[in-house]
């Protein structure tokens, strides 16, 4: 038996990295798993093809969460897949950069809120209305930059703030229908994705007290503690796992 068995689960932008070891971790506790894909459907069938030769179930929806009609879609999919309602949804997806303050520009500015924030909300608007009565956990990914603040990173710094505000704020709404809201804000961790700040976390390391730099799983555990019974008087929480760094 596992701790999320027969749930249904929706992890966005989980075709690689942090979120395909959430997706993956979900469904070895027995949760059916929509892996959601921006753009790599390779990526995504690859995360599904681990899970089901693992004996889980999971389906690859492609989608781009910034756009409501890809949201819907996304939604009426899962529905499809795995029936009427969902239980878990960890909002992944997301993008950042390197942008000090001379190369802000309006267009980078809404290229990250866009996602990061905005088609965060929009998702979880969607989802809300097919959580069965007694409620569920939604995940947002937030990152110890939302805390801390970067350097050369200050929108980016700002969707994660934004991510760990809005997680408490809709805790509170939700709360009253069951459905946890929290935060999980990783520290700095090895992803493909990450591959060009290899040298930035070689500096952070010293910083970390636990001695070493974070590795997807550590996350995709984590996801699975606030996804089930474990922390059922969890909510409008913001959950760092960063080896002691934010």
């Amino acid at each position: 038996m596992g701790k999320l068995d027969g749930k249904v689960a929706i992890v966005t932008g989980a075709s690689k990295g942090i979120g395909a070891s959430i997706a993956e971790e979900l469904a070895k506790e027995g949760a059916k798993v929509v892996v959601n894909y921006a753009s790599s459907k390779q990526g995504g069938d690859a995360v599904v093809e681990r899970i089901t030769k693992a004996g889980g179930k999971a389906v690859a929806v492609g989608a781009d969460v910034s756009k409501p009609e890809d949201i819907s879609r996304l939604i009426e999919e899962t529905r499809k897949a795995f029936g009427g309602t969902i239980d878990i949804l960890v909002n992944n997806a997301g993008v950042y950069g390197l942008t000090p303050l001379e190369a802000i520009t309006p267009d980078e500015f809404h290229r990250m809120f866009n996602l990061n924030v905005l088609g965060l909300l929009l998702t979880i608007q969607a989802a809300v209305p097919h959580f069965p009565a007694k409620g569920g956990s939604i995940i947002n990914i937030g990152s110890g930059a939302g805390r801390s603040g970067m350097a050369g990173m200050s929108v980016y710094s700002a969707t994660k703030g934004a991510v760990d505000t809005i997680s408490v704020a809709l805790g509170k709404e939700l709360g009253p229908k069951g459905i946890r809201v929290n935060s999980l804000n990783p520290g700095p961790v090895t992803t493909e994705g990450a591959a060009d700040y290899a040298p930035f976390f070689e500096q952070m390391k010293s910083q970390i007290p636990l001695g070493r730099i974070g590795v997807p799983k550590d996350i995709g555990t984590a996801a699975v503690f606030l996804a089930s019974d474990d922390s059922s008087w969890i909510t409008s929480d913001a959950i760092f796992v960063a080896g002691g760094f934010h």
